[in-house]
């Protein structure tokens, strides 16, 4: 399992746009791949798990991948996070 921690620098946090485009990302791997806000966790391969999370700017968000292509999740995860939000 690989994870990483990630700070939303966006000012409208992880709208509807790049939530759209992160849940595609994530789609092109088998990994589960979950997000983590405080208590709630969510699928982020599901957009409408990934929005009811509520993530405004400055929250900080756990990425967890467990799966054979995890090592690719991640980093072309870390990527987009530091490129999109």
């Amino acid at each position: 399992m690989k994870e990483f921690d990630y700070t939303i620098k966006d000012e409208l946090g992880i709208h509807a746009r790049p939530a759209g485009m992160l849940v595609k990302e994530a789609g092109k791997f088998t990994s589960n791949i979950t997000i983590i806000k405080g208590d709630k966790t969510a699928d982020i391969k599901r957009l409408f798990a990934l929005m009811g999370l509520g993530v405004k700017n400055g929250d900080t968000v756990t990425v967890k991948m467990d799966g054979t292509d995890e090592e690719a999740a991640y980093d072309s995860l870390k990527k987009f996070f530091e490129a999109n939000l």
